[in-house]
């Protein structure tokens, strides 16, 4: 299941260069990208999957909305700032997945809750503006298969990052980051329950408990071609070792690699503008 394939098309459209680093206080465009990706955490199969989505960006005075989600600027303190935080995942049809045949398919995933963010270090060159960010989002999740809406439990993934501008190119980004991921028991139960009337030889019935789910190394690089379009590449690495659930028959692998590539356009950009030069990183 792909965790972030919507803030990465995100992060294409937030990339989008201005002069003298002027950015538009309103935008609305299109992205699209897609990439390898496994079926789902601790999954022995990848997909290959795409998405196209609408997008919208806010630059405001107290609130943004951009790669990074839904952000208070009220710093609570120096370099601590509170937001709302969200992600997602694309469904995965149980006919197409070896483990899972048989079983329910997996639905499309959404995920919101609140991010208290650190910023553990700032570098002091203004050329090549880099920093290391320290997130900690609490998450609650929810599927769909577009007729009705289940609650799935929540997440805690702490995420430790470095940021750098500029790299290879003006405007360009580049983002190195490695955290966990821990979920309650109905986060778990959604990708590693087996009921019993589910249960098959090689796949005996097991009970999902709550717990440590995995760890991950993710790297992404932005790159504004033009004023309007920009492309994003990324992709991940994650290790299940040592998962709380690492028992169940859906366990079937404890690497899953996913690689992913996108574009963004902008369609409408206002003519109000935001000076952005002395927080580079908004």
């Amino acid at each position: 299941m792909i965790r972030r394939i919507a803030p990465l098309l995100l992060c294409a459209a937030a990339a989008l260069p201005a002069q003298a680093q002027q950015l538009p206080v309103f935008e609305v465009g299109i992205a699209g990208g897609g990439g390898s990706i496994p079926a789902y955490p601790a999954s022995s199969q990848n997909q290959l999957r795409g998405l196209v989505v609408p997008y919208f960006i806010y630059r405001g005075d107290v609130l943004r909305t951009d790669d990074s989600g839904v952000r208070a600027r009220a710093s609570l303190a120096d370099g601590i700032e509170l937001s709302v935080s969200a992600s997602g995942g694309l469904n995965a049809s149980s006919q197409d997945v070896t483990a899972r045949e048989g079983m329910p398919d997996l639905e499309w995933l959404g995920e919101i809750g609140p991010n208290l963010r650190f910023i553990l270090w700032r570098g002091e060159e203004e050329a090549a503006p880099e920093r290391v960010v320290l997130d900690t989002p609490v998450r609650a999740v929810f599927s769909t298969d577009w007729t009705s809406v289940s609650f799935r439990g929540f997440t805690l993934a702490p995420d430790i990052a470095y940021e750098r501008l500029h790299v290879f190119s003006q405007y360009a980004r580049l983002r190195v980051s490695a955290g966990v991921l821990f979920g309650t028991s109905a986060y778990t139960d959604y990708f590693y329950q087996v009921d019993p009337e589910y249960a098959r030889p090689g796949r005996p019935a097991y009970n999902a408990q709550a717990g440590y789910v995995g760890a991950r190394l993710s790297l992404s690089y932005r790159l504004p071609i033009t004023e309007r379009l920009s492309v994003v590449a990324g992709g991940r690495i994650e290790n299940f070792s040592g998962a709380r659930n690492d028992g169940s028959p859906l366990y079937r692998s404890e690497w899953n690699a996913t690689v992913v590539a996108g574009f963004a356009f902008s369609l409408w950009r206002s003519e109000a503008r935001v000076d952005v030069t002395s927080q580079p990183f908004d």
